[in-house]
């Protein structure tokens, strides 16, 4: 299994982490926009671009709420899914839980994995 292929649909914990050592997925303009249009907009660091969620599949999302935290340093959002939210197909891109494998170090488990569609009949490129 490549990488790529591993780290979307393996069971080994490999969180990626961008150049400063963040897990992040809005820049400026992706939470401007998200407020402004009321649609989930976010930041691809693979492809170093903004994306409006569902430009591509048409599986949107749009935001119910959204809050911050005490000190504005992160950003949730509850959103109103129109079919699956992942490129893989499933309804969710947490599709894994993150458990004690028992000795310390963290183990993947599949949950609620089912795909909605066939992501290559999708992505075609």
């Amino acid at each position: 299994m490549s990488d790529h292929n591993e780290r979307e649909e393996g069971l080994s914990f490999q969180p990626r982490f961008d150049a400063s050592g963040l897990v992040a997925h809005m820049n400026d303009e992706a939470l401007r926009r998200t407020v402004a249009t009321g649609e989930a907009w976010y930041f691809s660091r693979s492809r170093n671009a903004l994306w409006r969620k569902g430009e591509t599949s048409g599986q949107t999302q749009r935001v119910v709420e959204m809050r911050t935290d005490c000190d504005q340093d992160a950003v949730w959002l509850r959103v109103e899914q129109r079919g699956a939210a992942c490129h893989t197909g499933r309804h969710s891109c947490f599709y894994r839980k993150v458990e004690n494998a028992g000795d310390g170090s963290a183990r993947l488990v599949f949950v609620d994995a089912e795909r909605l569609f066939d992501p290559q009949a999708v992505y075609r490129k």
